[in-house]
């Protein structure tokens, strides 16, 4: 089967190319995609345009970091012939539903989003941010509901997003398609709505702390463990994971973010058990504990690196791939905005794009 094949229930999710990804990426969602690509009909999204919302005056590096990060995908394991691969900014449909869904949400209601809330915070954002950076709430809904998925893969911290691009999805079939609402949301494709209702699906690990053991990994906060770090650097990061532990024969607190990290990314679980336990009762340190996460994370990545090394470097190789999916996304995108503007009443004749 291919990418294009309707007869497997579609999901999309993608990322924003705010720099390299890291293992809270992998555990949220990069795992998920891998066995999902083998039954599934999967739209993968660079959202390179939401990138804009805090990085507009640094073009250059954002087009670098959406090369990165496909980089990172096909490292992982994401397959260009099984799956479609793809960049926001190639795809008008998407810009264009934007501003129709923005017409079907208040402003209070964007502004209640608690990732909106939370990355005003977390960015330092105050009263600065761009009409551009509440907009991107809307836009997310356009990123999915462009390709009217049934699922999307995504951390802990997108939920918020899901529902609301559930909302909408709802608002436009009842205001639209003559969907009643009290249509259950799985039977609104049933009753003639355009937009399934797409739920999320959270990864194994739906929040991973970062190696600060208090925040969410992430880029910006320096306490992320990339994809594409070296073993050295792995092993480093590890050994600075703060646990407050005074010497190696106090008793340590065992679901510390050590034993977490365990937990995700250790293959021997009666290992980790063992572990636990002499770690608890005062009985191994926290170097020993280091030393055996270091070599179990690096375990992971190194097919990672493996994979990676074959594009690094290869701009031309990468510029392909997004091509070939750009087309293939261009394709159904193009459809569900023919079927949109149909239902709106704004249809008033065929249009076609070309891309290449």
């Amino acid at each position: 089967m291919t990418a294009s094949d309707s007869t497997r229930p579609r999901i999309l999710t993608g990322d924003t190319p705010t720099g390299r990804l890291h293992l809270g990426h992998y555990v949220g969602s990069l795992e998920r995609r891998l066995a999902m690509q083998e039954t599934h009909d999967c739209y993968f999204i660079v959202a390179n345009v939401h990138a804009l919302t805090t990085r507009s005056d640094k073009p250059d590096e954002i087009r670098a970091d959406t090369l990165e990060v496909m980089r990172d995908w096909l490292a992982v394991g994401l397959d260009p012939d099984r799956s479609t691969l793809f960049v926001q900014s190639e795809i008008p449909a998407i810009a264009e539903l934007t501003f129709f869904f923005s017409m079907l949400l208040g402003f209070g209601r964007v502004m209640r989003n608690p990732t909106i809330k939370d990355e005003i915070i977390v960015k330092n954002l105050g009263d600065t941010y761009s009409f551009g950076f509440l907009l991107y709430a809307v836009g997310q809904t356009a990123d999915i509901l462009t390709f009217r998925p049934e699922a999307v893969p995504v951390g802990e911290d997108q939920v918020a997003h899901i529902e609301m691009t559930r909302e909408v999805a709802r608002r436009f079939n009842q205001l639209y398609c003559g969907v009643s609402d009290q249509t259950p949301d799985d039977d609104h494709l049933r009753a003639g709505g355009l937009f399934p209702i797409p739920r999320a699906e959270v990864g194994r690990v739906g929040r991973l702390v970062g190696i600060d053991g208090v925040n969410k990994m992430s880029k910006s906060l320096g306490n992320a463990i990339y994809l594409s770090d070296t073993a050295k650097e792995v092993q480093k990061k590890v050994n600075r994971i703060f646990t407050g532990r005074q010497n190696p024969t106090d008793p340590g607190d065992p679901n510390n973010v050590l034993f977490q990290y365990l937990d995700a990314f250790h293959a021997d679980k009666a290992m980790v058990a063992d572990l636990r336990e002499r770690y608890a009762g005062g009985r191994v340190g926290d170097g020993e504990v280091k030393k055996e996460l270091g070599s179990a994370i690096n375990a992971l990545l190194d097919p990672i690196r493996q994979r990676r090394a074959r594009y690094e470097g290869d701009d031309q190789a990468i510029l392909e791939i997004i091509r070939a999916g750009c087309a293939k996304a261009n394709t159904a995108a193009e459809q569900t905005l023919a079927a949109a503007r149909k239902a709106m009443r704004m249809h008033f004749g065929e249009r076609s794009l070309g891309y290449r």
